[in-house]
Formats: structure tokens, sequence, C-alpha cells
């Protein structure tokens, strides 16, 4: 890549790239799914052509963009390849993936073929095509219990789910294809990531879900309550995508608030945020669930020159108001963190 067909301008925190005069195109799997829409956002704001693949089985098409070109696949269809052969995008950006922790425990192999076989298709394809460089969407979850806190990237591994393994798994083999094929990535190990669009349904919304019971003044359920969990708005991830797509460094990234909070202390914030008063029902804490968790983002902070722009007080501020206006489109289990 020369710098006659590249320009690179920087604008305070903010880095736009100029192909050839033409707009830089990237490709997003998962692009209408709750993160994955929220990065196309981005990227359409700094003037990139976007693509999107989604297979619909979580996503929905009220979130994709109509700026964006949507292609329905799987990433496990062999019919991806003809996607990357047509559009020749300069990047990808790769989130589409199986994240239901029960899902994977109740199919394993589902899980492990959509998350590690789907990221070995798009990482294969994506040197084929000569992607100048690919974004992987990892997880807080292959740390685990964490040994110290607050956990960074040099915190030991250890998965006790398979969607956790599954994960591990394409990470490791992002790793190797950086050494044996010089493939250039950044993997981004997301805390736990909320905001306008989150589904409830699933253990991954613990906020959406608060906010939707209060809406409908239903009963809540808090197992625990104690225990602590890592925030971040989805609008700083996407954030953090796109500079780690746009910046030369290659390795592996926390992407989270570095702040805990309980789920007690979670509940009173947006209970205050919605001005009700509701008292929720508290049972055991689940066997095995992690008590304490919080993402050392340091090095993204560092490397990457991310910067966080919500407090949880402000992104809890937005994500009402998308809830309260949208009135609750989707309801799920209850849950207490993710």
């Amino acid at each position: 890549m020369s710098l006659a067909d590249i320009a690179i301008l920087k604008e305070g925190k903010v880095w736009m790239l100029i192909k050839g005069g033409d707009k830089l195109k990237v490709l997003v799997t998962g692009g209408a799914g709750f993160i994955g829409s929220h990065v196309v956002e981005e990227l359409l704001n700094h003037q990139y052509e976007v693509v999107i693949v989604d297979s619909f089985v979580t996503g929905f098409p009220e979130n994709v963009c109509v700026d964006a070109k949507l292609y329905r696949r799987d990433i496990t269809d062999l019919e991806l390849e003809d996607v990357f052969k047509l559009e020749k995008p300069d990047f990808v950006l790769h989130l589409a993936a199986q994240a239901s922790v029960i899902t994977s425990t109740n199919d394993p192999y589902l899980d492990f073929f959509t998350n590690t076989v789907g990221t070995v298709r798009v990482s294969l394809l994506s040197k084929k095509y000569n992607v100048k460089k690919i974004i992987f969407a990892s997880t807080a979850a292959v740390y685990d219990e964490p040994s110290y806190l607050p956990i960074d990237e040099k915190h030991p591994l250890k998965q006790q789910s398979y969607y956790a393994l599954s994960k591990y798994s394409a990470e490791n083999f992002i790793l190797l294809s950086g050494v044996m094929q010089d493939l250039n990535y950044c993997i981004l190990r997301f805390s736990n990531v909320y905001g306008p669009r989150q589904n409830a349904e699933g253990e991954a919304g613990v906020i959406s879900i608060f906010i939707n019971r209060l809406l409908k003044n239903d009963e809540i359920y808090i197992y625990g309550g104690s225990q602590t969990r890592d925030f971040i708005y989805v609008k700083d991830v996407a954030a953090a995508c796109h500079l780690a797509m746009v910046g030369k460094q290659k390795g592996v990234y926390n992407i989270s608030s570095c702040t805990e909070t309980t789920i007690n202390q979670l509940f009173q914030l947006i209970s205050s945020e919605m001005d009700v008063i509701s008292i929720p029902v508290y049972k055991s804490l689940r066997v095995g669930e992690i008590v304490q968790s919080v993402l050392d983002h340091t090095k993204a902070l560092q490397e990457l020159e991310w910067r966080l722009h919500y407090s949880l007080v402000d992104g809890l501020k937005e994500t009402v108001q998308y809830y309260s206006r949208n009135k609750v489109k989707h309801l799920g289990n209850f849950i207490t963190s993710s």
C-alpha cells in the first residue's frame, strides 16, 4: 500500500482513510445485529462504503442502514466467497457469532461451527482476497474467574463454557494465521456491552431486560446482586472497532469501561433514570457465576488512541430513551449478568 494510494488524515482522535479519491470498503459480518449495526453507523459516519453480511438468525432487518449494502449469508456458507470476490473489501470487521451461552451448552456443535469454523472461513477469505486488516470481536468470557483485578490481556485464560472455548479457538486461529500467513488483525475482547437495539432475549442483556420489565411494570428477579460486571456502551465499542481497523497495531485488546458495577447498583441507576420505584425479588447467586469481573483497557487507550465518551449514566440515559420510544419489542429470560 503506497502513500499515493492511501492518504491518512488525522482530525483530533478520529482517523479517516481515502483510497485514490474513492471510499474504502468495509465488510461487516453480523452488521444487522446489536453491536454490528452500531459499528456500521460508525463507519458510515466516517465516509466508508459498508457491506453487511448477516444471516438474520439474531439480527433484525430494521437494524440495517439503507446506506449499506446487504447480503443475506451465513458466515459458514460456501457462497460467502462470492461476496468477497464481488465486493473486494479493504477491511473486514468480523462480528457475526452465536453468542448465547445457553445455546452453546445445548448445542455445542452449532456453537463451534458458527464461532470457530465461521471465523476460519472469514479469515481465510480475508487473506485470499487481500484484505488489509481483519478485526475479530471476542469476549471477556475467555478469562473466566479472575486471578487478579482488573483483568489485563496477560491474564491467564480459562474457558468454562463451550461459547468461551469456541471464541478462544477462533482467536488462536487468527493468531496463528498472523504468523503463518502474515494475516493483519486485531482481536478485541469486549466486556458487557449494552445500549440501544440490544435484544433482551438470552443472558447478555441484563440492562435491556431491566428496562423492559420496568416499562411493563413487571416483577424483577435478581440472582445475587453484589456480583460486579464491567458495562461498556455500544457506541464506545463501535469507535474502538473503527480505531483498531485503521491503526497500525496488531494484537489483542480489552475493550471495556474498566469500572466495576454491582448488579444492585445497576438496578438502582436504571430505576433512577426511569424515575420508577420497584422492589426486586432476590434469589441465590447461580452456581458457577463469576463474582467479580472488570477488564483493564489501558493497552487500548495507549495503543489504539481510543477513549471512552460515555459514562454508565450517560449510556443508560440513551438506552432508556430508546426502549421508551420503541415500547419493548423484545423480551427474554430474567437474568442478572453476562
